[in-house]
């Protein structure tokens, strides 16, 4: 064959070859992210994070799969408040509504849709992230640092574990990253169409988070104001002008929809839902406040905390921490190295858009993405709150993409200079020699590089994990049970919130579902909620232990509970005698009084040669007594404490005592309704066993024998309505 012809051919075939092997990297890479995250998302975050806004998303997307911007909940109100759900009573009825937008529960919810489930979502959004990257980074430099700009952003922890979870950050960052590749299509095709879509996109991306997707278009903005300025009265402003419209409109309208939608829950089209639930959770400087967490936010606070949160990203939370970060600086200096020997105008051209202009745009992303977040407070309590320990400092999620871009192009600059050397010293197959240098560089570099990554990605991963895990027991109650119209009461650790924070226990939107969830809020409110629900089964979840936000296990019970009705409740109570026991104590408390009870003989056994103690006690509308006993006191004159009319609680209290003083209380709370000569209870009572005190919390609720108790102690009861 001539050697003309095979350079023709070669010249012909070459640049398929590569356009071939980098859309082949893009799928590899992209397929990778997707798995990975599909993995972390179902098996790491099988139960969601610690954080609680994953709940908030997902109802507010199984809201519009249901068609609904509000939940109505009725009576239940007050005991199904979701967290972060606004309330709203100003109309006819109540209604409450989420305090994010709706576009990435939408995205959520179209994941429903079409899969069945939610996850689907994630993983495409992290396949879409990671390809946006590599097009850009071979927009703004070429292939190789396109499919390595993948590759530093697939591995970095920031990515993986953000990405993993039910948040809008990934999702937000997709649509950026549309409206940037869109945006540069346009300036270099001078294509309407690109222009269009990528308007389309940052609309979106503002719909979702409005100050996120200002500051990633900011740098783009700036672009676009700079080239038509450049147009003015030169023959090209028409085309410009055009082009800029097409960006300019479409985002407008996402714009306008966010105030629409604004008007449509909040009845103000500049009140955002987020400032209607917390006036002071905003932008700036000053007092910032959101549910009674009071901070004054000054420059200098924003200034540490963005120091610390930057730090943190760039040695713990990009791919092969600090050692990324140093190749990323690599990349910057290279990029501008060659900017200065191309002598780029400092003004971009009227049209098109150069590889430095792009360098610099991705620059500009940085810089306004760190200058930004310094001026809003999320980033001061995501790092007081632990957050971003376990899901890093996500409110830079869009940093990742100028980082990938650079780190990428850091390494190619290191490949190049070396080769560069190599092929200058040997004069005899320098392009042979320098490629069994690098081959000697990345043999070298790639156990460094894992190392790096290893320790930035396995301490995140085992803090979530033991999370996870132990979510996992506290939920174990739930996955063995099949629930068919029930209620079921349950704690709340930390404030009258419904999934806070046990945000895997979500209601449907209707209060309609096979479970109804709702806060255990004491006598009155349990018996409205078992009124407003009506015929269903009813269940108490509880735990032993302090909630530690999933930090140390808890023992968790979930008991079914009977609604016993009557003119008459007689209860057995049978309790073991802790060891070392020398005196024992026990009272009948209502909220009209109490009487004590005297255990004849007692030292340490009761006689029946079990060490147990059996108290059997009565309630009826007269009141409530232990009748196997003899009164020994009490503030009452009758030989019952009386009941209050309606929802109370009697507490049977049984208290030992040892030799030094030490003691142990049982503690069993009844809730019962009081009403026209009839008993209504529900059974069986609550009961906690305390420790040098009468009274205590979760840390002593018996969750039966199974439980980790002091020797000696045990609880059986039961009870049998008539009348």
């Amino acid at each position: 064959m001539p050697s003309a012809l095979r350079r023709l051919r070669s010249a012909s075939i070459l640049p398929f070859l590569r356009r071939r092997t980098f859309a082949l990297g893009l799928v590899l890479l992209s397929v990778l992210g997707a798995a990975v995250v599909g993995w972390l998302a179902t098996d790491l975050f099988a139960y969601h994070s610690v954080n609680d806004d994953e709940g908030v998303y997902l109802l507010q997307a199984a809201m519009l799969l249901d068609g609904q911007l509000f939940l109505r909940p009725g009576a239940l109100a007050d005991v199904v408040r979701p967290w972060f759900f606004v309330v709203d009573d100003g109309g006819e009825t109540l209604r409450m509504y989420g305090k994010y937008m709706p576009v990435v529960p939408a995205m959520f919810a179209l994941s429903r849709a079409l899969t069945g489930g939610y996850a689907a979502a994630l993983v495409v959004v992290a396949a879409g992230n990671v390809a946006l990257v590599a097009v850009l980074g071979r927009m703004a430099f070429d292939r190789r640092v396109g499919l390595l700009a993948g590759a530093f952003v697939l591995s970095s922890p920031l990515f993986l574990f953000t990405s993993s979870v039910y948040l809008a950050y990934a999702p937000t960052t997709f649509l950026n990253l549309c409206f940037a590749v869109a945006y540069v299509r346009a300036a270099r095709e001078n294509s309407r169409r690109w222009a269009l879509a990528a308007g389309v996109a940052i609309g979106a991306a503002f719909f979702a988070r409005q100050y996120t997707a200002v500051l990633f278009a900011t740098p783009f903005i700036v672009h676009s104001l700079a080239v038509l300025g450049r147009a003015l009265g030169t023959d090209r402003f028409r085309g410009t002008l055009i082009r800029t419209v097409a960006v300019a409109v479409p985002g407008l309208a996402g714009v306008a929809a966010t105030l629409g939608y604004n008007a449509t829950v909040t009845g103000d089209p500049f009140l955002f839902p987020y400032a209607a639930f917390a006036p002071r959770d905003g932008l700036g400087f000053g007092e910032r406040e959101i549910l009674g967490y009071v901070v004054d936010y000054t420059p200098a606070l924003a200034a540490r905390v963005s120091l610390e949160a930057l730090t943190m990203l760039f040695t713990e939370w990009v791919a092969a921490g600090s050692l990324g970060t140093l190749l990323a600086v690599v990349g910057v200096g290279a990029a501008v190295v060659r900017w200065r020997r191309a002598g780029t105008p400092t003004l971009p051209r009227p049209t098109g858009l150069s590889d430095h202009a792009l360098r610099a745009l991705l620059l500009g992303v940085g810089v306004s993405v760190t200058v930004g977040n310094a001026y809003f407070w999320g980033t001061h309590n995501g790092l007081a709150n632990g957050l971003f320990e376990l899901l890093g400092p996500y409110y830079h999620f869009d940093m990742l993409l100028p980082f990938g871009v650079f780190a990428a192009a850091g390494v190619v600059a290191v490949a190049d200079a070396a080769s560069g050397v190599v092929a200058r010293r040997r004069t005899s197959h320098p392009g042979r020699t320098a490629r069994i240098a690098l081959v000697a560089l990345l043999l070298i570099s790639v156990p460094v590089v894992a190392a790096a990554e290893v320790s930035v990605v396995s301490d995140p991963y085992a803090e979530n994990r033991q999370r996870t895990d132990v979510l996992e027991s506290t939920y174990d109650p739930f996955e063995r049970t099949e629930f068919d119209r029930a209620l079921v009461y349950i704690p709340d650790p930390y404030g009258d919130w419904q999934a806070h924070p046990f945000q895997y226990l979500r209601n449907d939107p209707g209060f309609d579902g096979d479970v109804v969830y709702a806060l255990d809020e004491g006598p009155d409110r349990d018996f409205e909620t078992l009124a407003a629900v009506d015929n269903r089964t009813v269940y108490r979840f509880t735990y032993r232990g302090p909630w530690t936000g999933a930090v140390e296990p808890v023992d968790p019970e979930l008991q079914r509970l009977q609604l016993l009705r009557g003119e008459r409740i007689d209860a057995e109570t049978t309790v073991g005698v802790p060891t070392g026991s020398t005196s024992v104590s026990i009272r009948i408390e209502t909220e009209r009084g109490y009487a004590r009870y005297a255990v004849e003989g007692f030292d340490g056994r009761n006689g029946d040669g079990n060490g147990t103690v059996p108290v059997e006690w009565t309630v009826t509308p007269d009141g409530a007594q232990v009748t196997n006993l003899d009164r020994a006191g009490g503030d009452t004159d009758s030989a019952s404490v009386p009941l209050p009319q309606n929802a109370s609680e009697v507490d049977l209290v049984v208290t030992f005592v040892g030799p030094a003083g030490e003691s142990v209380t049982y503690r069993q709370e009844l809730t019962l309704f009081r009403e026209d000569g009839e008993i209504r209870a529900l059974w069986p009572a609550e009961t906690r066993i305390c420790r040098l005190r009468t009274e205590c919390g979760p840390e002593g609720t018996w969750v039966g024998p199974d439980g980790d108790y002091l020797d000696g102690v045990s609880v059986s009861t039961n009870a049998t309505v008539s009348g």
